[in-house]
């Protein structure tokens, strides 16, 4: 299986108990990828701005509870 095509094509032929685990699988692993591709956007400083706004807006009373 290279292509998504051929991916696409082979989960439509699992069983459903099978594409439940296959699903189950897949939300643990897209999660680690979005928790990795923040950890390197703090690393890398990307989110420094809107920290630093949160920051300024907590200190100016612009934040409510939630």
């Amino acid at each position: 299986m290279t292509t998504v095509q051929e991916i696409e094509k082979a989960l439509t032929k699992l069983p459903p108990e099978k594409l439940a685990e296959f699903r189950s699988w897949y939300t643990e692993f897209d999660a680690a990828q979005w928790d990795e591709q923040i950890e390197n956007d703090i690393q890398a400083g990307r989110l420094d701005a809107f920290a630093d706004q949160a920051l300024n807006d907590l200190s100016q009373n612009r934040c409510r509870s939630l």
